[in-house]
């Protein structure tokens, strides 16, 4: 069977009346391109089934309609909705999202990036700013648009959208000592490679020490937050300190696996023991008994990166750097 012929962009200029470079901008969603020539140029391009060459246009030094969005994990529903604020940000623009997931592992993460920048992407969204040095100075060199996100404890490359994790930290401080809290233990997975777990725990430290109280012990575990990770580490530090009155946890995971534990062992939550996570994670507000949270702007941050990153492949107007800070907001529950 003879290979057919794949459709040309040449082609669909010449089906919607316009100059291919015209055709060019208009599927990439250019800010020069009249809404008309878009709109015809999107349908002739639909009509004849074109596809397009990424890497022909990578090849050639322009970028490409991709943008590169790396995340951590995607087990946990927190980056799902950061993906799906970025997905909401471009919806219309013909720049189309790809991912990569980095697992908490700053060699691998070097390795998405590098990979994705060989792509020619038209923007990368990439989670934090502790990436390794070598990593940075991909990120430093790429000369499209780069815009971190989920942390603003630290200096950017580019553009940065998220909030102060260490300041998230010490503002649950804050409020459980408002409620009479004195005895404080902390429960965590991972702290090594989550840097901004790790911001948050100093955050909430120095919070405490400024009351002149400190975390009276902590149960720091290796790999992933997870439920039963959660209930396994909360039956340990009760286990040892059966008198604390409060345990803050990593993420609302491990919390939620704390109020299992708590629930099976018959104590009172949150009346004689406080338990707080952080995220604020829907199935949170269907738990048996009653935990602390923060609540973090995960799709918003998301739908900003995003924009920053439209923005400055339709040449308008951005601030240079970019930076946007969200203030994520406590809740106790009551």
């Amino acid at each position: 069977m003879d290979q057919k012929n794949r459709i040309t962009l040449a082609e669909v200029a010449v089906a919607a009346g316009v100059s291919k470079m015209t055709a060019s901008r208009a599927l990439r969603g250019a800010g020069d391109v009249s809404r008309s020539n878009i709109d015809k140029v999107r349908q002739a391009a639909r009509q004849m089934g074109y596809v397009g060459n990424h890497l022909a246009s990578s090849l050639s030094g322009q970028r490409s309609s991709l943008i590169g969005v790396i995340v951590p994990s995607t087990a946990n529903i927190v980056f799902a909705e950061v993906l799906a604020g970025i997905a909401e940000g471009i919806e219309g623009s013909g720049l189309q999202p790809v991912f990569g997931v980095t697992d908490y592992d700053l060699e691998k993460e070097y390795e998405v990036i590098r990979n994705m920048l060989s792509w020619n992407p038209a923007g990368l969204i990439v989670t934090g700013l502790d990436q390794s040095r070598d990593a940075r100075l991909l990120l430093e060199n790429a000369k499209i648009p780069v815009v971190q996100i989920m942390d603003m404890d630290g200096v950017p490359v580019d553009a940065c959208v998220g909030f102060s994790q260490r300041a998230a930290g010490g503002a649950m401080a804050e409020a459980l000592l408002g409620t009479g809290r004195k005895r404080f233990g902390y429960v965590g997975c991972g702290l090594d490679a989550d840097f901004r777990a790790k911001k948050r725990f100093e955050g909430f430290q120095e919070a405490l020490s400024r009351a002149g109280r400190t975390f009276e012990t902590t149960r720091i575990a290796e790999g992933f937050s997870t439920v039963k990770a959660g209930r396994e580490l909360t039956s340990k530090i009760l286990e040892a300190n059966p008198d604390l009155d409060c345990i803050c946890y990593s993420n609302d995971d491990l919390a939620a696996g704390g109020a299992f534990h708590c629930i099976s062992a018959g104590l009172s939550v949150p009346e004689a023991l406080t338990l707080a996570g952080f995220n604020g994670l829907e199935f949170v507000k269907s738990l048996p008994v009653t935990i602390a949270t923060t609540l973090t702007p995960r799709r918003e941050i998301g739908h900003a990166a995003a924009r920053i990153v439209l923005g400055s492949n339709r040449d308008e107007q951005v601030e240079k750097p970019a930076r946007i800070e969200f203030e994520p907001k406590i809740d106790l529950g009551v």
